[in-house]
């Protein structure tokens, strides 16, 4: 493999999911027409090299730093003079990068990628070492923007950024809402211990979800506003970016058996606090003090709440705070979705079980467990059962929550009762109001069911509430993206953090060879084999051939329509992977 210096360019087009879920056509008709007229042309005045194309998003590769930069600030100067929907953010880095074919890997790359999520929106973002490269006309366009720290990179990075006026160049608050909006972000754990996190974590999930239950509401998703952990921005700053008119902020200090929780509601344009309190308790009255923050939280919006009040959900899910805590850190790693992580949840969630019985979400959490690893081929031939025997355990304790309705929906998929799951996603989809995890687990019900088209406008609505998703959302995308023959969009969501586990190999080497990119399909299938080795061996069970029946053999159950999955498997077989 060959290395070498470059300057590397990576840009993104800025809240790229909500503007699909608003017009799917007239945005993928922009973005062509951004691409065609504007950036691709700008590409090639640079001498430019376009690596690859990422869903919105796109890599560039120059030999010269001032070529790259006046490439980027041209692109962003043409895009505000036009007014366009669109508004991209850039990041640009110089260092080493390894060349394989006609892709690029190594650090110069990582860092321009993490360099684009620090721009400002139709903003430049530079590393210090492109910076001292320029000449010094382009460098006074630059501000110094101090050092930031990037995610998976070790040290701070020193940043520029262009243009020098940041004023008004995020994203406007969505006043216009016919709801009042509102984001909570993660409460500080305050705890001597450091391991609390998950509960202060857990505290401000509950809030989130109390929230959600009230029709006046927009309710900003957990992964969009937990995104801001830790951000040096201030709350205007962060309010602009998730688009919302208020705030919730706190702090979670546990000792022993007491614990303090203080919040703030604030108003992000004028950056009052309308509301203050401070709740000292004890751990057995967690729960009435969660509802009760709720209660507050939303009586104090002016005019909002006055009909919803009385619909408010308040159960109190567990007596026993330790079997609490165990569904808190099973949860977690169940978010993971793969072999190792689900294990270890399963196991946590039997044991709150045992201490709590009547706990009805652990019976969902656990009945999921069954399902992830029937979508891993790592199950039991009686994991239909118990899934579908847990699931109606956790709905006959409460039929109102929506994250239990939509596992009940699993359970009868995995039972291969398609009717019946196709009625209970129906069920919850006009349960939930906010819940965007819930409504993307409904969409890939959808689209397991073989109903492409409305899994992709579920997922698309479950996007816009969530704009800053977790990968699980782009592991659905990336398979609805398949279905829909859009195979580039496909690769482009399923590459990075989204390949969760195997099935995200499978899917994106058959989007490769959907996509007649046999090179790279080659290099996925090696890599599918390659996870799919770890996961087997993770469980004991042995691989008897690198075939397509033993490989996939556990995948196929989970699509009621045969066609579905045999266009993944021909896909698989395009690549190489023998029958």
């Amino acid at each position: 493999m060959e290395r070498r210096l470059a300057a590397i360019l990576a840009a993104d087009i800025v809240s790229y999911s909500s503007l699909m879920a608003e017009d799917e056509s007239a945005t993928l008709q922009s973005l062509q027409d951004h691409r065609n007229t504007l950036f691709f042309p700008k590409v090639d005045q640079y001498k430019g090299r376009l690596v690859k194309l990422m869903g919105d998003g796109a890599l560039v590769e120059f030999s010269s730093v001032m070529d790259a930069v006046q490439c980027a600030i041209d692109v962003q100067t043409e895009l505000e003079a036009d007014k366009s929907n669109l508004k991209l953010r850039i990041g640009i880095h110089l260092g080493d990068v390894i060349v394989d074919g006609d892709d690029v890997y190594g650090n110069g790359v990582n860092l321009a990628a993490r360099l684009e999520g620090c721009a400002n929106v139709g903003g430049v973002c530079i590393s210090s070492v492109v910076f001292e490269s320029l000449a010094n006309q382009v460098k006074v366009s630059f501000v110094d923007g101090g050092e930031e720290d990037l995610k998976n990179i070790s040290r701070p990075v020193h940043v520029f950024h262009w243009p020098t006026e940041k004023a008004g160049r995020s994203i406007p608050i969505r006043s216009g809402r016919e709801k009042p909006s509102i984001a909570v972000l993660p409460f500080a754990n305050m705890s001597d211990d450091k391991d609390q996190q998950y509960f202060s974590d857990g505290m401000s999930e509950d809030i989130i979800t109390g929230l959600s239950r009230f029709r006046t509401l927009f309710v900003v998703a957990r992964n969009s506003s937990f995104h801001f952990r830790d951000t040096e921005l201030t709350e205007r700053e962060i309010a602009d970016k998730l688009g919302v008119e208020y705030l919730v902020e706190g702090s979670v200090r546990r000792a022993g058996n007491r614990v303090r929780i203080s919040v703030q509601l604030i108003a992000a344009e004028t950056g009052k606090h309308i509301w203050a309190e401070r709740f000292d308790r004890d751990l057995e009255d967690l729960f009435a003090l969660q509802d009760e923050v709720t209660q507050s939280i939303v009586a104090v919006l002016p005019g909002r709440v006055q009909h919803d009040v009385a619909d408010r959900i308040g159960q109190k899910p567990t007596d026993n705070m330790k079997s609490y805590e165990l569904l808190l850190k099973g949860k977690a790693l169940r978010d993971g979705l793969n072999a190792n992580d689900n294990a270890r949840a399963k196991s946590y969630f039997e044991k709150a079980l045992e201490l709590d019985p009547n706990y009805a979400r652990v019976y969902m959490y656990l009945a999921d467990t069954y399902v992830v690893d029937m979508w891993l081929g790592l199950a039991d031939e009686d994991a239909p059962t118990h899934a579908l025997d847990i699931a109606r355990q956790g709905a006959g304790l409460d039929n109102t929550d929506p994250y239990i309705q939509d596992q009940l929906g699993y359970a009868y998929l995995s039972a291969g009762l398609w009717d019946q799951a196709d009625a209970q996603f129906q069920k919850t989809l006009s349960l939930i109001e906010n819940e965007a995890e819930s409504m993307a687990w409904c969409g890939y019900g959808f689209l397991l069911l073989g109903q492409h088209e409305k899994a992709r406008d579920v997922v698309l609505e479950a996007m816009r509430l969530d704009p800053l998703h977790p990968p699980a959302l782009d592991w659905i995308m990336g398979q609805v993206c398949f279905f829909m023959g859009h195979y580039d969009e496909a690769i482009g969501k399923l590459l990075g953090e989204a390949r969760l586990n195997s099935l995200a190999d499978a899917v994106l080497t058959a989007a490769y060879a959907q996509a007649a990119r046999d090179r790279e399909a080659k290099g996925a299938l090696a890599s599918f084999i390659d996870h799919r080795k770890r996961e087997l061996v993770s469980r004991g069970m042995p691989l008897e051939s690198e075939k397509i029946g033993t490989l996939t053999a556990g995948f196929s159950r989970m699509w009621r329509n045969e066609s579905d999955w045999e266009k993944i498997a021909s896909g698989l077989r395009s690549a190489g992977l023998a029958e």
